[in-house]
């Protein structure tokens, strides 16, 4: 899968996508019109980090420090994600100029 997001992207949920808690299964989903996607514990920690002002770099870097995990590691993880949400326009990017 070709990457769709590069480290000084800024990725946020366009209008009409949101994070929501499921309480009848206790459980947290990603929200856009007409469909809707249950979360792991990682997509949740990535997801909640998309405030549309950071990059891809500065979200990486601070889910590293969060978590005690390697940077390099997490970024794999985190541009996977994303890319196939991007796939799914569920994630928009801004391209740095």
């Amino acid at each position: 899968m070709e990457p769709l997001i590069e480290p000084d992207d800024i990725p946020y949920l366009p209008r009409g996508v949101r994070l929501a808690d499921d309480r009848v299964r206790g459980l947290r989903v990603l929200q856009a019109p007409e469909r809707a996607m249950q979360l792991d514990q990682i997509g949740d920690a990535i997801l909640s980090e998309l405030d549309g002002t950071r990059s891809m770099a500065a979200i990486t870097r601070d889910l590293a420090a969060k978590y005690a995990a390697p940077e390099d590691q997490i970024a794999g993880d985190v541009r996977d994600f994303l890319t196939g949400l991007i796939e799914r326009r569920m994630v928009f990017v801004k391209v740095r100029p």
